[in-house]
């Protein structure tokens, strides 16, 4: 995400505009230099002219003649290291961003772009905080200094002040869909999926339609379990309609949030959009496995990620991949997988899903507890971690809890059986046959014949003696909370 966030304000977040604050300079000397062929003032609107033009090498030139006619004229210092800039001479614009600020030392301006190039082009991020927060000690609303403060904080680690950051940049009138998305990319980081989609969903009001934060706002909507608004967005994705092998790993992409949004028919569609040349490459046969099993063996999907992850041994989405494809016929080695791409991105919810749920294919339950009871804290609304925390209870006979988790699911997707199932057999177990019974019964009107026939045929066996212990007034004829 940090790289996306560099990308982000290198892109978007720095247009800076020049105001004149010495306009009692200007107009107080008009008598003395307005008319000199050597005129600063103009000399400087030349300069600036040729900047607005792209044209950084004679800009430079106007800025540097100005400045040896008026040597202490700190905004043609400033527009000088704007200059400097993308003429790739860092170093020179360090020294004329100082020079700026020596000059007018309460300027917030020349701060927030030194802090910006520190930063992002010489990777100094240690020099570049204090200057930042100095553009912003002299104007607590300086837009540019917020932006870059917040990316820098979130590159640290630190979340919260990026979040604090980002969201006070939103109040500035040069906030835009930029600024929406970086806070809401943030706040995903941050376990705080539902905060993510508000900020999402801002940024699309400002530019409807736009593809990036459309795509982490559906991202967000599984995250919290609503996989029809997730599926919305992804469908109304700007995709190519005959993409090309530079296109693959955006479709991957799209393709992997429709497979973790319950959709694998519209995950295939995409799959089979991919260019011939590439449909061999490891990533493309790894996943076309993950989507349809049938379409080729594990051995092959998993040779083609061992290959990939040669190549990038700390590639974290790899790692989650082979935890994926061995979760269900090799649960040692899943853990192994998706405990090292957790360990890489701690962060990230579905790392630390994928490793419990393979804990709790191992039947190692009580370990699988621990860790979904720590990731719900975070991501509370994350249907898979409260699905193997659901089973990880009723494994270890916990129906209590196990029921909680239960309950919940049933209000996330109402419409799947086995849910109701386990609903109705962790009542029984519980003496609660009044409570079973219903469950039992609902199970019933929703199962699918094929699907579900070994458990239509249990309970069809249960049903005619738990009602006549109902009848004798058994058990216990509600649920106990």
């Amino acid at each position: 995400m940090s790289q996306f966030l560099s990308r982000l304000g290198l892109r978007s977040c720095f247009v800076f505009t020049l105001v004149l604050a010495c306009c009692s300079f200007a107009s107080g000397q008009s008598e003395e230099i307005g008319n000199s062929p050597a005129d600063p003032i103009k000399l400087f609107e030349q300069g600036q002219d040729a900047h607005a033009k792209g044209d950084y090498k004679l800009a430079l030139e106007f800025y540097e003649e100005a400045i040896k006619l008026r040597p202490e004229f700190p905004e043609a210092e400033f527009q000088r290291g704007q200059a400097l800039v993308p003429l790739n001479r860092p170093e020179e614009a360090v020294l004329a961003f100082r020079r700026a600020i020596g000059l007018r030392p309460n300027w917030a301006l020349p701060y927030a772009k030194l802090g910006f190039l520190l930063f992002r082009v010489m990777n100094r991020p240690g020099e570049a905080e204090p200057v930042l927060r100095k553009a912003l000690e002299l104007e607590p609303k300086n837009f540019a200094a917020l932006f870059e403060l917040a990316v820098l904080r979130q590159s640290a680690g630190d979340l919260s002040e990026a979040i604090s950051l980002f969201k006070l940049a939103t109040t500035t009138k040069e906030a835009g869909l930029s600024t929406w998305d970086a806070l809401g990319a943030t706040q995903m980081g941050a376990g705080d999926p539902l905060g993510a989609i508000a900020s999402f969903t801002r940024a699309l009001s400002l530019q409807p339609g736009n593809d990036g934060p459309m795509r982490r706002r559906a991202e967000a909507y599984i995250l919290v379990g609503d996989n029809q608004r997730a599926l919305a967005d992804l469908r109304a994705l700007h995709l190519p309609a005959t993409p090309t092998p530079q296109d693959t790993h955006h479709i991957l992409d799209v393709a992997q949030l429709y497979l973790r949004a319950d959709s694998k028919n519209d995950a295939l569609r995409l799959l089979d959009t991919i260019d011939g040349s590439v449909r061999n490459h490891p990533e493309v046969v790894a996943f076309r496995y993950q989507v349809d099993p049938s379409s080729t063996n594990v051995a092959d999907a998993a040779a083609s990620l061992q290959k990939l992850l040669e190549k990038d041994p700390r590639n974290a989405t790899l790692l989650a991949q082979l935890g994926a494809l061995y979760r269900t016929q090799d649960p040692a080695r899943a853990i192994e997988y998706y405990k090292r791409a957790a360990d890489m991105e701690p962060r990230n919810a579905d790392y630390a899903t994928g490793y419990a749920a393979a804990l709790v294919q191992a039947r190692r339950f009580g370990e699988a507890t621990e860790i979904l009871r720590r990731i719900l804290t975070v991501a509370p609304e994350h249907y898979a971690a409260h699905a193997n925390l659901a089973t990880a209870l009723y494994e270890q006979k916990r129906f209590r809890e196990a029921l909680a988790e239960y309950n919940w699911l049933i209000k996330a997707k109402p419409d799947i059986a086995a849910t109701y199932f386990f609903i109705a057999t962790a009542h029984d177990f519980l003496g609660e046959y009044v409570p079973a019974l219903t469950a039992y019964e609902k199970f019933l009107a929703v199962a699918n014949s094929q699907k579900n026939q070994l458990e239509i045929e249990k309970v069809n066996l249960r049903l005619p003696a738990l009602r006549n212990l109902i009848k004798r007034g058994d058990g216990a004829k509600t649920a106990k909370h």
